[in-house]
Parts: structure tokens; C-alpha cells; sequence
């Protein structure tokens, strides 16, 4: 029998805060949410983003950074004019790969492509948007 492969999963900057604010291990929530072995990933930019927050303030930051220390990061270059939501958005489509964010605008985005989207609903409780199994 052949072992899946983890499913990638690219995390937005926004999601390494969950587990201050909500007490949320997002590794094995969203493992046991998709019911598989994932592999949760950082572009470049956003692991960018994450550590120079935490170079400003402390408190939840410092926990994000140790958070994305867990991480895969993949270096990835942003294209001319590219925000980090865009890159994100491009990298998803190409991977055809979930991502974990709680940022409106961009979930909008990924569910109009037919990506699945995993966020926060409620207080505490991850949910997914959309078909993984389509992905696998």
C-alpha cells in the first residue's frame, strides 16, 4: 500500500496568531481537520512579514515566530507589483494546495479559483471551505 504524501498547506501570516489568541495547535488541528499528514508552508515573504513583526513588539509575535520556525519555507519570489496575497494566491493555484488564513478579502479570492480554504470559525474551531479530496 502506498503512503499519501503530506498535503501542503500554505499558511497566511495571520493564522501564526491563532494560537495565542485562541489556544489553538493549528499543526494538529489542521491535520485532524483534513484527516491527513500535512505539511504546513510559508512562502518567503510571509515568513518576512512574521519576523519583522516580531523585531517591533512582543507578546504574540514572539509565539508566531516560533511557530513559523515549524514550518516549511519556500523561497518565492513576488512578481512586479505583487502583494504578499497575490503571491499566495498564485502559489495555491499552481500547488493546488489549501490555505489556511483568516483574512476575508483573500478567502474570497481562493474560493472564486475553487481552492479550499481553511479559517477560523468561532471561537476556537478551524473549518475548511471548499474540496480537499479534489486536490489529492
Amino acid at each position: 500500500m502506498q503512503r499519501k504524501r503530506p498535503l501542503r498547506v500554505i499558511l497566511d501570516a495571520n493564522f501564526l496568531f491563532l494560537p495565542v489568541q485562541y489556544g489553538i495547535d493549528i499543526f494538529e488541528a489542521i491535520a485532524d481537520l483534513l484527516c491527513r499528514r500535512v505539511e504546513l508552508v510559508l512562502p518567503s515573504p510571509v515568513y518576512e512579514e512574521v519576523m519583522r513583526a516580531a523585531g517591533r513588539y512582543r507578546g504574540p509575535e514572539r509565539l508566531a515566530t516560533e511557530l513559523a520556525k515549524r514550518c516549511v519555507v519556500v523561497e518565492a519570489e513576488r512578481l512586479p507589483g505583487e502583494t504578499v496575497d497575490d503571491l499566495i494566491v498564485r502559489l495555491a493555484s499552481e500547488w493546488r494546495c489549501p490555505v489556511a488564513t483568516n483574512d476575508a478579502r483573500l478567502r474570497r479570492r481562493l474560493r472564486a479559483l475553487g481552492l479550499p480554504v481553511i479559517y477560523l470559525r468561532g471561537l476556537g474551531k478551524l473549518e475548511v471551505e471548499g474540496e480537499v479530496d479534489r486536490l489529492t
